[in-house]
């Protein structure tokens, strides 16, 4: 697997087009023999073969079935995901690092057709490594970072890449009161609703606007340890129950070992100050006048499983 990441790293890295491209696609084909089901012979095959396969995927043009996704069980079972996680803890392998690099020089070659294209699936990608490596989160913290997703909320960018980047922004906001703050911070909420008062923004970009308005105003909750906490797993992932767990648990055993019982735990992306949802109404209220109705239109009609009473 860090062979495969190697030279998908390699052409991520890259100011030619076709290059960043192909990168992508390399780690799109590593996400998908993750995340999608296969025979049970190729379940049955060690991480590094399924790696390989990727490399496959990405050089194969043609139209090919849809694989069904893996449950969260066989995700959990798979030694391709628990190599993948462990990988992702450290600097060097971090795939959501490299993405939010390549975005970024993505950003400053302009718009132009084939250059959106590139910056759509690298927001796709992006979301699907927050989604399979929680800490990965946490590099939104950070103010370049979180700049750069608001930077793709301009004007100047087309209706696709809005709204993508308005559902990577929700999941590197989601059990991370921490990277919250910072897109407070960065006057994210100006960003927002000065894109919904926009009168040239699509109606579909204003609907998604309108959706991470009604999340932004949920009940925040800082990460919520499990009866059984491990104290070699980040906070965000000591979750219970959890499909998951075992995987999770199974990443800080590995480093259990080198750091002892005595190691501090790493700091995970939803660490950090909450505020309440009237403090958040407050805030939001600086930029736009109807906020008391949109809350009670989740009251109402009780969107994200009723979680706002």
């Amino acid at each position: 697997m860090e062979n495969l990441l190697s030279l998908a790293f390699d052409n991520l890295s890259s100011y030619d087009g076709p290059k960043i491209r192909k990168g992508l696609r390399q780690v799109e084909g590593l996400l998908a023999n993750i995340c999608l089901s296969r025979s049970q012979s190729s379940k049955d095959r060690r991480a590094s073969t399924m790696a390989r396969e990727s490399m496959q995927l990405e050089d194969n043009e043609e139209e090919r079935e849809p694989l069904p996704p893996k449950t969260l069980a066989e995700i959990s079972d798979d030694p391709a995901f628990y190599e993948f996680f462990k990988l992702q803890d450290g600097f060097e392998w971090n795939v959501a690092l490299r993405l939010v690099n390549t975005l970024d020089r993505l950003l400053a070659r302009g718009a132009d057709g084939s250059n959106d294209l590139l910056i759509l699936s690298a927001l796709d990608l992006v979301q699907g490594v927050m989604l399979l490596h929680p800490p990965s989160k946490g590099l939104f913290s950070r103010e370049m970072h979180m700049n750069l997703l608001l930077d793709l909320l301009e004007p100047d960018f087309c209706p696709a890449i809005q709204s993508a980047t308005v559902v990577t922004l929700v999941t590197a906001l989601i059990d991370a009161p921490r990277n919250t703050r910072t897109f407070e911070s960065l006057d994210g909420l100006l960003t927002i609703t000065s894109l919904f008062r926009n009168r040239c923004t699509s109606r579909d970009v204003k609907l998604k606007l309108v959706e991470f308005l009604y999340f932004y105003l949920m009940p925040e909750t800082p990460s919520i340890p499990s009866a059984r906490a491990q104290p070699a797993v980040p906070g965000l992932l000591q979750r219970s129950p959890s499909k998951l767990a075992k995987a999770f648990a199974f990443a800080g055993k590995a480093g259990a070992g080198g750091g002892g019982e005595g190691a501090p735990r790493p700091r995970s992306a939803g660490e950090g100050d909450t505020r309440t949802q009237e403090e958040k109404q407050a805030l939001l209220g600086r930029h736009l006048s109807s906020v008391q109705e949109l809350v009670e239109d989740l009251r109402q009609s009780t969107p994200f499983g009723g979680v706002v009473g």
